[in-house]
């Protein structure tokens, strides 16, 4: 029996809101979280984005498309739409959101504030995503970088691309100024995948300059995996270093819990 793509929850009260829920380069359905976000009001689909049948092998050149066909199936369904990602997941949820303005609202977990590089199976570096079947512009990475700790954290890798390559990072930045929705962004200061405090400092100074409102959400301690309240945490993708402790990335969460329910306006 091959792996499901998708996996959706329907709340017992709805409060209009319906969720997609995407993960990162684990390439896992989030099925805790959507039961989490059901549990408070919200119609939850998570969906496997890539490394499924007929998806992309890896996470290189995915379709944007294939997320704003998933925000088609829950229209229907809701009064407002959101996006929650973590990661990889984070980075799509804003450029989702940055070219389809149903998007009332985006909760990033870990973001970026670029597209980066994915690397396709003959080892080129190309785009992450795709939109109307061309590569978005892309940061690439420093191709002189190599991991000094067991096991590794890449968080330098993309400190140092970015100094690598300014100019195509600058190209590549999301333009978040685009989302007209709530944006809420979560990250750790700790966090040893990417600088995601950092760049969630950036998408907001973005946003500032553009007069749109952004909430961040840090805490120093806290590393890549954002367990919200209620959430199982779990240990799953490739073996990287991610930062943080249990409980200050559980701390993260609840920090970031009552923006996030008023973002997407759930129950308590």
């Amino acid at each position: 029996m091959s792996d499901p793509l998708e996996h959706l929850v329907r709340p017992s009260v709805d409060h209009g809101t319906a969720v997609l829920v995407l993960a990162g380069s684990s390439g896992a359905l989030e099925t805790d979280r959507c039961r989490v976000l059901a549990a408070h009001g919200a119609t939850a689909l998570t969906i496997r984005w890539f490394g499924g049948r007929g998806q992309q092998p890896g996470t290189f050149e995915v379709p944007v498309e294939s997320f704003t066909a998933a925000l088609d199936r829950l229209a229907g369904d809701a009064d407002r739409l959101a996006i929650v990602g973590s990661s990889f997941g984070a980075e799509a949820a804003l450029l989702t959101a940055s070219l389809d303005a149903r998007v009332d609202a985006v909760v990033a977990l870990a973001p970026s504030s670029v597209v980066w590089a994915g690397v396709d199976e003959q080892g080129r570096q190309t785009s992450h995503w795709t939109w109307g079947g061309r590569p978005v512009s892309f940061a690439p990475f420093d191709d002189s970088w190599s991991a000094d700790t067991d096991p590794p954290s890449y968080r330098r890798l993309y400190e140092q691309s970015l100094r690598r390559h300014a100019e195509e990072a600058a190209a590549a930045a999301i333009p978040v100024e685009r989302i007209v929705g709530d944006v809420v962004l979560v990250a750790g200061e700790d966090d040893q995948v990417w600088p995601a405090a950092d760049f969630a400092r950036a998408i907001a100074a973005r946003r500032t300059s553009h007069g749109r409102e952004t909430v961040v959400v840090t805490h120093p301690d806290a590393g890549h995996r954002v367990v919200l309240p209620g959430e199982v945490p779990v240990e799953r993708g490739r073996a990287m270093a991610g930062g943080g402790t249990a409980g200050a990335d559980a701390a993260l969460g609840r920090l970031a819990w009552p923006h996030l329910l008023r973002s997407l306006r759930l129950a308590e």
